[in-house]
């Protein structure tokens, strides 16, 4: 082998070890730029996993919010719902128990009636009229009320009518003429119709 190609073999040597130092160092730098954009993969995708859990966590106390709001809601329609039931329980017990009273009031009614036309003692009639009042006075400090009848137009929604009676006077014609029994509203609601006799 001449001494020319032996010269030139080794700057070929030397070259292609320059060119392989060189790729190393390329590799070698190229490497740490893979492993920081793999690094910032990983970084994006553990935000995005933050921000599903972040809108997971909202939705479920949104949820959580609303079921306490319907439960709220639900428990004061209860509460209001009860408070109701016990004031008409009550309100039904003492009904019941002032109609039964009634027929009591009618009694003296017609006690003080009968003995208005007696010539019997006036202690009768005073302690007749004495027990009607007080009774008459605790049932009305309890809501009762008289309902108004004589003379008045009569009306479906406080009457009832009994009998029907001509009546010569245009004016008292479709009038109450006379009551039969006394009618009674309790807090305004009617308990007994007012029994009446219509002139016609």
């Amino acid at each position: 082998m001449t001494k020319n190609k032996e010269k030139n073999l080794k700057e070929e040597l030397n070259d292609s070890s320059v060119n392989a130092e060189t790729a190393q160092e390329s590799v070698q730098e190229a490497q740490p730029e893979n492993v920081d954009n793999a690094s910032d993969k990983d970084q994006l995708s553990e935000e995005e996993k933050l921000r599903l859990q972040v809108k997971e966590l909202e939705g479920k106390l949104a949820k959580e919010k609303d079921d306490y709001i319907r439960l709220m809601a639900e428990f004061d329609n209860f509460r209001r719902r009860t408070s109701q039931e016990k004031l008409d329980l009550v309100s039904v017990a003492s009904m019941d128990t002032i109609k039964g009273l009634l027929p009591v009031l009618d009694d003296c009614e017609r006690a003080l009636a009968v003995l208005g036309e007696s010539t019997d003692s006036e202690a009768a009639k005073e302690g007749t009229n004495l027990i009607y009042t007080k009774l008459l006075s605790y049932l009305q400090s309890k809501g009762l009320a008289m309902i108004e009848a004589a003379g008045k137009e009569f009306d479906t929604d406080l009457h009832e009518a009994v009998a029907q009676f001509p009546v010569q006077e245009e004016e008292k014609k479709g009038k109450v003429f006379d009551v039969v029994q006394t009618g009674y509203t309790l807090n305004g609601k009617v308990i007994r119709f007012a029994k009446v006799v219509v002139g016609i």
